[in-house]
């Protein structure tokens, strides 16, 4: 039970918070002005990836922007559809007519077999360009695809940090630029560094029951398209 009070309390109460959430704001457009300050890799290797109007260049998807955003969907051979990520991607196309005006493309990106995507692809409904990285290396040169080998040898390390235990593909999101005719490599973020692409995260954290998750982290989401039904999902754990 939440403690009830009069209006003046509450009012109290919530210009406290109010100064917290100042602070947070301010903090955030620090880390906002540092990561734009980031410096840049310039990329050599010339990616070739798969999609439904043919090979594309890394470069081709800029589509005539200066930036791109690559979502690093972790859609994989013979995987089912993470809710995870299709939570993310189901908030992609609402916001493109806004982002493509400010100079930004977005593609996602899985190390999956092109018919895969496209299957995935028609049953979400999406819109937004998804191409296969099933042919290079594109997804293990950005940290979220690792083999077998490389968990053997202790080198598969997963944001930053975590070594990763089991091979596969996991979910991130790389920023490209593009100046001059060269490809750049600005910024990679991965697991909850990802929060801030979920939008019905920020509309959940204003309420009082939050993003209830009592049952696990991200346990309520399902693939929109199976709110209706009764099986149970976790990341990676849906009917696809």
């Amino acid at each position: 039970m939440h403690k009830i009070v009069g209006r003046e309390e509450w009012l109290e109460a919530r210009k406290l918070l109010w100064l917290q959430e100042k602070e947070l704001t301010h903090q955030r457009d620090r880390v906002c002005q540092a990561r734009r300050e980031l410096p840049w890799v310039r990329v050599e290797e010339d990616y070739v990836f798969e999609s439904s109007a043919g090979p594309v260049t890394l470069a081709d998807l800029f589509e005539g922007r200066s930036q791109l955003f690559v979502y690093h969907h972790m859609l994989g051979e013979g995987e089912t559809i993470c809710p995870g990520c299709s939570f993310l991607c189901d908030h992609v196309d609402a916001a493109r007519q806004h982002f493509e005006n400010a100079d930004l493309s977005f593609a996602a990106v899985s190390r999956a077999p092109l018919e895969r995507i496209e299957q995935v692809k028609k049953r979400m409904g999406y819109r937004f360009r998804w191409v296969s990285s099933w042919n290079n290396a594109f997804n293990f040169d950005y940290g979220v695809s690792f083999s077998a080998e490389q968990v053997q040898a202790g080198t598969a390390v997963y944001n930053y940090a975590e070594k990763v235990k089991e091979p596969g593909n996991i979910h991130g999101s790389s920023v490209f630029a593009r100046k001059d005719g060269v490809v750049y490599h600005t910024y990679s973020c991965y697991a909850r560094g990802n929060e801030g692409l979920a939008g019905a995260f920020q509309y959940l954290d204003l309420t009082p029951e939050g993003r209830n998750e009592s049952e696990g982290v991200m346990s309520w989401v399902r693939l929109h398209d199976e709110y209706s039904s009764q099986s149970e999902s976790g990341c990676c754990h849906s009917q696809g």
